[in-house]
């Protein structure tokens, strides 16, 4: 296994950071009265979990600290997993994107998930 210098080539970092600019371009068309909450909750939530990720790295030679923050980039996927219901129940969003959408969240997680258990070296 190569060894990783960055939080930037962690892949969950990459995919997440693909995942958080999905996102800002679509809800680019989404209904200007949900500006300050739907719109920003989900862009919000999906940019937490790449810096959530960020922050994991620097606290890595702490397994709790790390532990702690990836816990944080995951509960941000799942809330960001709870926006796209809403934006599907409110037909921003159709069922083909929310499924993609959701199934990409579900990847960050277990990607997420796989990393608890080890403690990464830099």
């Amino acid at each position: 296994m190569a060894q990783i210098n960055s939080f930037e080539e962690m892949e969950v970092y990459i995919e997440a950071f693909k995942f958080q600019n999905h996102v800002l371009h679509m809800t680019k068309s989404w209904p200007r009265e949900e500006m300050y909450a739907l719109t920003d909750q989900i862009r919000r939530s999906s940019r937490s979990v790449g810096s959530s990720i960020a922050e994991a790295w620097g606290k890595r030679r702490y397994i709790a600290h790390f532990v702690s923050k990836m816990t944080d980039a995951d509960t941000e996927q799942l809330e960001t997993r709870h926006w796209l219901h809403s934006a599907k129940s409110a037909g921003y969003i159709d069922d083909t994107e929310y499924k993609s959408s959701t199934e990409t969240c579900k990847s960050i997680g277990r990607m997420l998930g796989k990393l608890w258990p080890i403690q990464i070296r830099g």
